[in-house]
């Protein structure tokens, strides 16, 4: 017998069981993902790493305030320009598959009927469906660059929004170890950033994991110990500057 307990939602709403995903391609998230942790982990290593040669305290203020701004626009740009050059590859693609539908259509029309049969169906099926694809040249544009490219003309990820994502991301993380400067010095400021960078870096990790679906306590802690690492060193490294100089 059938639980009609169990099966009355999969019944009523056929949707329901179905997981829902999020739309990665446009590379906003991406971007802003990447950013946060690169901003954060790039100023609290370059704060640590200048406040290890103890100089004053405006020192630290001028290369934490330097590195968010650098940091951010180079980001930014970077990712505009990848977005851009990925975008004009994408589009590059798809002219050249609008230009064969035109000059061919015959050929693209048995191109379709090959995938769909690789798909496992049947010939004449498979002839039916490409034969209704094809009728409409943006359908048949559509579903060429879907099946044979990979790709959907809809959804080629805008330059402008991914650098603009980039850069807020990078300066939000970048600005966080560097507020207790603008407040206190010495080894209280240290230790703030100290603070303030590991609080933001399990809460990166935790933020990834929900986003990616793996194990939080892993993310979170992968995402601490780089931050630590990269911090540790360039303040021993500039622990060491200072000692130099100060002999």
């Amino acid at each position: 017998m059938v639980d009609q307990q169990g099966a009355g939602p999969s019944a009523s709403h056929p949707d329901a069981s179905e997981k829902h995903h999020r739309d990665v391609q446009g590379g906003s998230a991406r971007a802003a993902v990447f950013g946060i942790s690169d901003g954060l982990v790039t100023n609290v290593s370059l704060i640590l790493g200048v406040a290890g040669a103890h100089p004053a305290p405006g020192f630290v203020r001028l290369a934490g305030l330097a590195g968010l701004l650098s940091g951010a626009f180079s980001m930014a740009a970077g990712e505009y320009v990848s977005m851009s050059a990925q975008r004009e590859l994408f589009e590059r693609e798809l002219d050249v598959e609008r230009r064969e539908l035109k000059r061919h259509p015959a050929a693209e029309r048995r191109e379709l009927v090959h995938l769909y049969e690789k798909r496992g169906l049947d010939t004449k099926v498979a002839e039916e469906l490409a034969e209704t694809m094809m009728r409409d040249p943006e359908t048949a544009l559509e579903t060429h660059a879907r099946e044979e490219l990979g790709l959907d003309p809809d959804s080629l990820g805008s330059p402008r929004s991914a650098a603009m994502s980039s850069l807020a991301a990078f300066a939000l993380g970048a600005v966080l170890p560097l507020l207790p400067w603008f407040f206190t010095s010495g080894t209280p400021a240290i230790l703030a950033s100290v603070v303030l960078g590991a609080g933001t870096a399990l809460a990166i990790g935790l933020a990834l994991a929900a986003f990616t679906g793996r194990s939080p306590l892993r993310s979170a802690l992968r995402q601490l110990v780089v931050s630590a690492v990269a911090a540790g060193i360039t303040f021993g490294v500039g622990s060491l500057i200072g000692m130099h100089s100060g002999a």
